[in-house]
């Protein structure tokens, strides 16, 4: 490498040379057989005097500074104690061997991980949880065992949260922010902090939810160069390989849009639930898989009706024109008659009366129960959806209209119809004034008097203009007929 190339990877794999320099000053043979010796000791019951053996070989191994050699000590210390069932004494030689005085790093890493893989095995939950922070401690404040250290947290959030300890297992999956792990798979930053996302839905916390979901991006589903494993990344690490379980990339988007989707149900705010359903469609319909976007599409369609035809600080009204616009046009739409037919009727400007509307629509409403109308809130803001487009309609054929005409258009009690009224109208969704003296209501904006004179004017210029043209007509069919026209004296 020239002095010039002063990288991060460079310095990282500068750093693995030396490392290899330093493996071979140890005779592995003896070595091996010196371990087999204190492994035969232990399984004669004689555990702690095996153990202090094996830490005199891990002792003049770390000496010489031999990674292979102190990795080979370490892990034969923790093999015996596995062996023995001895897990006290199995997390104090953990303690032990990562805090000894110029202890290797790759020789704490093989250990903790070494250690970690006993977890599992282990059946009684306090000890497994006592080894768990065991570990937790061991890991605290070391870059080189962060991910290891994340694993162990999430592993203890799942024991907590198996004992109903919701809140409590949120708060520990926090500790840990994934997100600024070099090392650490794509796949598996993603699923930790989803993990982090559904806790705090479950304990509703819908605050911080939304503030953990910004760390992951749509943009972050897209494979890219330079993410794979064993790849370096750009701290200058290699990146490792996710841990097992792991879901691929395809799986953890759709969970991340169904937490979202949870989220925003719970504002009721129906245009980003949209948004999220129509992208967890063109997931499904990119596999051409029937069974999983059809009831996708089908929650897209109501959804849609259930967003306000009107902009609100929940998104604007040309957003929900596209979505509609784009789900018009999808060719499996015409899959689902009943639910373009539903489009169709909010599309066109005409009254749409509650009873038939039910009565149309009843087998599509059923269909979706549980996963639109599972909440009683959306049947009542689906009437107030039909309410505000009939008065969407009223407003654009209508300049005046009488109260009483427009509540008994509307299905409604002329208190009820005031009040949707103003609500579009403070909504800005229309323009209108109500005179409750003599019962009218005027849809025509109020003009200004600027505007009003430029009216009048151009009304004034348009009818001298049929006049003068109807002079001339008169003036042309007099000189056909030889008809002489009568002039005023």
């Amino acid at each position: 490498m020239s002095v010039g190339e002063f990288t991060a990877s460079n310095i990282a794999m500068d750093m693995d040379e030396k490392d290899k320099n330093k493996a071979g000053t140890v005779d592995m043979a003896k070595l091996t057989s010196d371990i087999a010796a204190q492994k035969e000791l232990a399984g004669k019951g004689q555990l702690t005097q095996a153990v202090e053996g094996l830490l005199n070989l891990e002792k003049s191994s770390r000496l010489a500074e031999d990674i292979t050699a102190t990795k080979a000590c370490c892990s034969a210390i923790l093999d015996v104690c596995h062996e023995a069932k001895d897990w006290r004494a199995l997390e104090e030689n953990v303690m032990l061997l990562t805090k000894r005085r110029g202890q290797l790093k790759q020789a704490i890493q093989a250990t903790v991980r070494q250690a970690m893989s006993y977890i599992d095995a282990i059946e009684d939950k306090d000890t497994r949880v006592s080894l768990i922070k065991t570990l937790q401690a061991v890991t605290e404040g070391k870059i080189f065992v962060e991910i290891e250290r994340a694993r162990l947290t999430r592993r203890l959030a799942v024991i907590k949260e198996a004992e109903g300890k919701v809140e409590e297992a949120a708060d520990i999956l926090q500790e840990v922010a994934v997100e600024t792990f070099g090392a650490m798979a794509k796949t598996e930053k993603i699923a930790f902090i989803l993990e982090q996302v559904r806790l705090c839905l479950d304990k509703k916390d819908f605050i911080r939810a939304q503030i953990l979901s910004r760390k992951v991006s749509p943009r972050a589903f897209v494979e890219r160069k330079g993410e794979g494993q064993g790849e370096i990344g750009i701290e200058g690490t290699a990146i490792e390989e996710a841990e097992k379980g792991t879901p691929s990339l395809s799986a953890l988007k759709l969970r991340y849009y169904q937490l979202l989707i949870r989220y925003h149900a719970h504002n009721n705010n129906y245009l980003e639930v949209t948004r999220c359903y129509r992208a967890i469609y063109e997931v499904h319909a990119a596999a051409e898989d029937a069974d999983k976007w059809k009831p996708v599409l089908k929650a897209v369609c109501w959804y849609l009706v259930l967003s306000p035809a009107y902009s609100t600080p929940h998104g604007s009204s040309s957003d929900r024109t596209t979505l509609l616009t784009a789900t018009m046009q999808d060719k499996k739409l015409s899959e689902l008659p009943g639910h373009k037919a539903l489009l169709t009727t909010f599309t066109t400007s005409e009254v749409i009366r509650w009873a038939a509307f039910e009565a149309q629509f009843g087998a599509e409403m059923a269909d979706v129960a549980e996963e639109v109308f599972a909440d009683p809130q959306r049947r009542s803001d689906l009437q107030l959806r039909v309410v505000e487009h009939n008065v969407l309609v009223a407003a654009k054929y209508y300049s005046r209209l009488r109260t009483a005409r427009l509540a008994a258009v509307l299905d409604l009690t002329q208190e009820k119809m005031e009040k949707h009224v103003a609500d579009l109208v403070v909504c800005g969704a229309i323009r209108a004034k109500m005179d409750r003296p003599s019962g009218v209501i005027t849809f025509a904006p109020a003009q200004r008097p600027e505007e009003q004179l430029n009216g009048w004017a151009g009304n004034i210029a348009r009818l001298l203009g049929l006049v003068d043209k109807s002079c001339q007509l008169i003036e042309k069919e007099a000189m056909v007929h030889k008809v002489g026209l009568a002039t005023a004296s």
